[in-house]
């Protein structure tokens, strides 16, 4: 029997080990919840990571990236309301001071604390304010399931809901984990923060592994609008505190379920979406072209305005692939959507009319007929909604 993810879970508070907790420091102006802290009690405090592929990164990857090279941290700091992207050495300073405040009324050391930013590009976090908001959360940190409450609030900007997932093995270890993401979202990642924890005992290169996995799987499948963010950060923290060494197998697809499943939650709650989509690859000579066919085709602006106007505009779909930098051969290409084969062979073969594109969720299904490659992406249409929200919106 496998672990079971369970959406809505207490969240990074779930497994044994770990507090957490979200206050309302004063760093957005509308006065909502924007700090969140981490802690791993231990024993273990194994831990490793994944950032963006951008080569603009925010002053808190910088700082993330270089603790993370010990390969252990006893908390993480996350806060909304600003990026802390493109702030300079100050804005470095900013992210180092916030991991030394945390170390000082925790009892660890700075290079023990990994620090998560999301917000606005270009402006620098009020300093005090944040330093304050620690002293703060951390007068509020419990394991209780308002713990992982408070941290999912903490983190969401676009979002309109909170993102918590968690999954429970019969043999005693748990993971649980949070993100936040609405829009900017394509690899590496999203512009999303996710934590995750464990209370499974594993060493650190397992969890690294475990990590990447889960990730190439999910986070990194899901592309809303081809747009990557500076501060794209998956933490996964373990305090091994079930006492039970995971099964390594178990453990990766355990993490890869609650990372798709919080993969899901991002494209539910995507800016503007009407439609959730899932492009489908089969028959691609290798997975590497099948996921390159998926994402062009998820990233067509036309095919995604056909899905937002619930037109199965194979023609569309049939271009993208064609143009996608992979071995696609005409002759071969078919295309379904929502269960129709509307195209076999690049030529006409169903009825449009029988294809209902009324619901939510669409899956378009790409058969390129040349190997056993396959790969699906998850995206989202583009609507008059996301158009109008990202012109309203500073990013």
């Amino acid at each position: 029997m496998s672990a079971q993810p369970i959406t809505n879970s207490d969240g990074v508070t779930g497994p044994e080990g770990f507090r957490a907790a979200g206050v309302a420091a004063g760093i957005k102006a509308s006065g909502r919840t924007d700090l969140g802290l981490v802690v791993n009690d231990g024993p273990r405090f194994d831990a490793t990571g994944v950032v963006t592929r951008n080569k603009v990164k925010a002053a808190p990857v910088l700082w993330t990236q270089q603790v993370l090279t010990t390969g252990a941290l006893r908390a993480v700091v996350l806060n909304s309301g600003g990026a802390n992207a493109c702030t300079g050495p100050e804005g470095f300073q900013t992210a180092h001071a916030t991991a030394e405040r945390v170390g000082e009324v925790l009892g660890c050391g700075a290079v023990e604390v990994a620090v998560c930013s999301t917000g606005l590009i270009g402006a620098q976090l009020p300093r005090d304010t944040v330093l304050a908001g620690v002293d703060k959360v951390a007068a509020e940190l419990t394991d209780a399931s308002e713990g992982g409450d408070g941290v999912a609030a903490a983190i969401m900007t676009t979002d309109t809901v909170p993102k918590q997932a968690g999954a429970t093995d019969p043999a005693g270890w748990s993971i649980g984990g949070t993100t936040k993401g609405a829009g900017m979202i394509a690899p590496s990642m999203a512009t999303m923060l996710s934590i995750l924890t464990t209370d499974a005992v594993l060493d650190q290169p397992q969890l690294d592994a475990a990590l990447h996995e889960a990730v190439r799987l999910s986070f990194d499948r899901l592309d809303v609008d081809g747009s990557m963010s500076t501060n794209d950060t998956v933490l996964l923290l373990s305090s091994g505190a079930s006492g039970v060494a995971a099964d390594v197998p178990a453990f990766t697809a355990a993490l890869t379920a609650v990372c798709k499943d919080l993969a899901g939650q991002m494209q539910a709650d995507a800016e503007g979406v009407t439609k959730r989509i899932t492009v489908r690859v089969t028959g691609a000579a290798t997975e590497d072209d099948a996921v390159t066919v998926a994402r062009t085709v998820a990233r067509d602006a036309l095919v995604k305005t056909a899905m937002f106007g619930s037109d199965p505009n194979w023609g569309r779909v049939a271009a993208a692939a064609g143009y996608a930098d992979a071995a696609v051969d005409p002759e071969t290409l078919d295309v379904t959507i929502n269960g129709v084969l509307l195209c076999r062979g690049a030529v006409v073969a169903g009825n449009r009319d029988d294809c209902d594109l009324s619901g939510r969720d669409v899956l378009v299904e790409v058969g390129l007929g040349l190997g056993e490659g396959t790969a699906e992406i998850r995206t989202t249409d583009l609507s008059h909604a996301y158009v109008e929200e990202n012109s309203a919106y500073s990013s």
